[in-house]
């Protein structure tokens, strides 16, 4: 629109010319008027068409938010964010009488075009790039703008989409971003997905990488801090106290069980008592009998008869007939011995007595005859042959207990006169252990 607007600007001045040349007399007020084209209007003062600014002289030009930018010949309303380089006015020159069609000069008797770009004769804005044509010449805006009438207006690249995740524009150009967990591919638009693991994420043992973001995650006995990274160890031992069977000991990532000495554990949570009489680990003599019971051994001497009893057998003592003191004692004692751990549940069977011989017609009772001062223990007849002892009441160790169980015989077929008894009893020495379990 320049390049018309020059080109008009000749004719008015060349008409203007003509007219001083042709006549004569003085001008009228008439004869000074010149007619200029729509956006321009008479200047008197530089006998030329200047252009009107109708930002100024329209009320209003442009409505909403749009701003109103003056141009030659008329004017532009662009949004308030565009970028304009304002155009200088242009250069006036004096007229010159040319021969040649605008945009060439006559060389000779020919007519060679002009190369305004590189005459500086061109009204292309700094901004713009001059690029010279036959005849003619054109302003080129720089890359990221486009042009609109004289004005190169900023592109937004943001509006086609160009960025995967998110885009910013700047003059001229613009810049893709990602989102946290992600990074610009080579192509500068696509995003792709960071692996935080191999970049030190900060996870205390394990790190899983995935898209967008990452995962800590512990190792067996342990458990994620609220901060999601950290891992602290689990206390095993706090949360059951059936984990081990005596004591549960708390270690990083794990627990372990141990034994009360005396005990060896079995397995992981087991414990299991040491028999040192097989182990060979206690010290008794020649002449005593080793003893296991629970956490420990006891060593009791090989002949525990006492008179009038006498030793038949490593451990049954028997009551000679023809001694007087034995009629009103058990016939024969037999020993055993046992281990109980403390405070047992109670009520609860913890030795059987079994007749070995039964006289055919005879009756047999069961009781405790000596031993339970403080009634600890009773005794359950299952049947005629047989009777169990019970706790009755639960006991703390370490403690022993020695009980005399007599099983007295009443058989009326064998008297002649009332009727015929006899009894044997098993002397069982109980041993009760520190521990509970």
């Amino acid at each position: 629109m320049q390049g018309a607007c020059v080109s008009i600007l000749c004719v008015c001045i060349c008409v203007s010319v003509l007219l001083r040349s042709a006549i004569s007399q003085p001008p009228t007020e008439s004869d000074t008027y010149t007619e200029c084209t729509d956006g321009y209007h008479w200047d008197p003062q530089t006998e030329h068409c200047k252009d009107i600014n109708e930002c100024e002289t329209i009320p209003d030009a442009c409505k909403g938010e749009m701003k109103c930018f003056n141009h030659y010949g008329g004017y532009l309303c662009l949004p308030r964010s565009a970028s304009v380089i304002p155009a200088p006015e242009p250069p006036i020159t004096p007229a010159v009488t040319n021969p040649c069609p605008p945009g060439y000069e006559p060389q000779g008797d020919s007519c060679v075009d002009i190369d305004e770009c590189e005459r500086d004769e061109h009204d292309c804005q700094p901004s713009q790039q001059c690029i010279n044509a036959l005849g003619a010449y054109t302003c080129q805006c720089p890359d990221g703008y486009r042009k609109v009438g004289t004005e190169c207006i900023d592109i937004d690249e943001c509006r086609y989409r160009y960025c995967q995740h998110r885009c910013v524009n700047v003059p001229g150009s613009f810049s893709c971003q990602c989102e946290p967990g992600f990074q610009l591919a080579g192509n500068n638009r696509s995003c792709i997905d960071v692996n935080e693991c191999d970049m030190g994420a900060p996870c205390s043992q394990r790190c899983y990488n995935t898209y967008g973001t990452f995962l800590c995650r512990c190792d067996q006995g342990y458990e994620l801090g609220p901060d999601g990274f950290a891992c602290n160890d689990i206390d095993e031992c706090s949360y059951s106290s059936y984990l081990c069977q005596y004591q549960c000991v708390n270690e990083p990532g794990k627990f372990s069980c141990v034994c009360p000495e005396g005990y060896q554990l079995q397995g992981t949570r087991l414990c299991q008592d040491i028999n040192e009489c097989e182990t060979g680990e206690h010290q008794c003599t020649d002449t005593q009998t080793c003893v296991n019971i629970h956490g420990r051994y006891q060593c009791v001497d090989a002949n525990r008869c006492q008179d009038p009893y006498v030793q038949v057998s490593d451990n049954r003592c028997v009551c000679p007939v023809n001694k007087p003191v034995c009629r009103d004692l058990p016939f024969s004692i037999v020993h055993r011995y046992m281990s109980i751990t403390s405070e047992r549940s109670v009520p609860s069977d913890i030795f059987q007595i079994q007749a070995t011989s039964v006289s055919p017609g005879a009756y047999n009772t069961f009781r405790i005859r000596s031993g339970d001062e403080n009634g600890d223990f009773y005794i359950r007849q299952i049947n005629n042959i047989s009777a169990m002892l019970v706790l009755a009441r639960a006991v703390s160790g370490p403690r022993e207990y020695t009980l005399d169980l007599e099983m007295v015989s009443v058989n009326p077929l064998l008297s002649y006169q009332g009727s015929y008894q006899t009894s044997s009893a098993l002397r069982l020495s109980i041993y009760v252990g520190p521990y509970t379990f």
